[in-house]
């Protein structure tokens, strides 16, 4: 996500290296570069010039206190600057009306809205507990229809019936009746898109908004559409009272400029974002994570947030118990913590939120690879449960009938016992409160690190 725009910025730093403040020709250099990373990140020209004349103004004559170079003095502006561009806090949904609160999608065809429905419906359904009801108006496209239907199904969540005999008014209408009287405390509308914006959809999108009176109307768009997305978010706000935008796809766009524009255009908050295909990926939007993420600094406190949300406590618990009772580290334990691993969307998902350096690290390591750890995996199940408890007892002759099961090779077996072997060590010292001196040990072998 945003891999470009983030190594651009962090080659600022650094072009200012060995000054001692903030000065209009050593910032020229690396405004030029914060200009183009922008611009090449497909943000907008006007709000490109708009954002580097707030930097400049306010970089000019900064001094560089106590620990801090010239270069992380200049990013920590841009990163303010970044934050107030994408709205400056986090914006909530809003519920504050009687039940329920209709939540309209609109978007063109393709942006990812029924996706993103259904995608909102689980997420609302998971941490707030409210009764949610899904219906489609888009009576032009049977599929989508029948999307929203198996998302509604795979997902728990109730779907009011519609089909493309009906006038999209009439469906979002009788959907809302429907809701009122079984007390359903949210309404999600998921309307029709067109490949590209004409008068006939926008006539019905302002109808059923009219009809059903929605207290939330998100503009749901595709990042990877980029300066494209900016010109149609532009022409939907002028249509609709929006509330609030949607944007998806973010994972599969290395550049991310839409994110920079989008709400500067429309003046309107960013709400959620699409992260992957999956349907946990979709995130509250934080400007100032997303702003941490862009500058390679990371958005820990995301990550934190996943792991509460996603770990299975009671997996943790089984492993923190075993360890009281003096029991080791074996292989199921290691896969238990792979399985966990997935759960947080994968490496991928991961390093995404991981500061940069760290990223590099780990990206280093061909073993953390999403396939290398489906071939790890892989190889566990090749055991028998007896192997998986007892590792010591794996010989050359079953290290070949593990290989064979799993379809690889006895030297990539030998590779996955040689990981585990320090895993276990690590752990056991864990167990033995020696961590300073696991931490020590660590330390003297990553590189850089005395």
């Amino acid at each position: 996500m945003l891999d470009a725009l983030t190594q651009r910025l962090s080659s600022v730093v650094k072009t200012l290296r060995g000054h001692a403040r903030l000065t209009e020709d050593n910032i020229q250099e690396a405004l030029r570069e914060v200009r183009l990373a922008l611009l090449d990140a497909d943000a907008g020209l006007p709000v490109v010039k708009d954002f580097v004349a707030r930097v400049k103004e306010k970089a000019l004559g900064q001094e560089v206190v106590g620990s801090l170079t010239p270069g992380q003095a200049l990013i920590g502006v841009v990163h303010s600057e970044l934050v107030a561009l994408m709205g400056g806090t986090n914006a909530a949904l809003d519920f504050a009306t009687q039940p329920p609160a209709v939540f309209l999608l609109a978007g063109l065809q393709g942006a990812g809205k029924t996706t993103s429905a259904g995608k909102l419906a689980r997420l609302l359904t998971k941490t707030t507990k409210k009764k949610i009801l899904l219906v489609s108006t888009d009576v032009y496209r049977p599929a989508a229809i029948e999307q929203l239907a198996t998302l509604a199904k795979n997902l728990e969540v109730d779907l009011f019936p519609s089909d493309t005999s009906q006038k999209p008014v009439a469906i979002a209408e009788a959907a809302l009746d429907w809701a009122r009287k079984h007390y359903y405390d949210v309404l999600i509308v998921d309307t029709a898109g067109r490949l590209a914006i004409d008068e006939a959809m926008m006539a019905e999108v302002k109808a059923i908004h009219a009809g059903v009176k929605p207290i939330e109307t998100l503009f749901v768009v595709d990042s990877m559409q980029g300066q494209d997305a900016v010109n149609v978010a532009r022409a939907f706000a002028e249509a609709l009272p929006l509330t609030g935008i949607v944007l998806t796809k973010l994972d599969g766009d290395a550049r991310g400029g839409a994110a920079l524009s989008v709400r500067q255009v429309t003046g309107k908050p960013i709400k959620f974002v699409g992260v992957s295909e999956k349907m946990d990926g979709f995130e509250a939007f934080h400007p100032e994570r997303m702003a941490s993420r862009i500058l390679g600094m990371g958005d820990i406190l995301s990550l934190v947030e996943e792991a509460h949300a996603k770990v299975d406590r009671v997996e943790a618990e089984k492993l923190a118990e075993k360890f009281k009772k003096g029991k080791d580290f074996d292989l199921d334990d290691f896969k238990s913590q792979l399985q966990q691993m997935k759960k947080m969307g994968g490496m991928a998902s991961l390093m995404d939120k991981l500061p940069a350096q760290l990223t590099q690290m780990a990206s280093q390591s061909p073993e953390l690879g999403e396939k290398a750890l489906a071939r790890t995996e892989g190889i566990i199940n090749s055991m028998t449960p007896q192997e998986r408890r007892k590792p010591e007892i794996l010989k050359a002759s079953r290290k070949r009938r593990i290989a064979a099961g799993a379809g690889v090779q006895v030297q990539e077996v030998n590779q996955l016992l040689n990981k585990f072997e320090q895993m276990q060590k690590m752990m056991k010292m864990m167990r033995g409160g020696n961590l300073g001196k696991m931490m020590r040990n660590i330390k003297g072998r990553l590189p850089g690190m005395r």
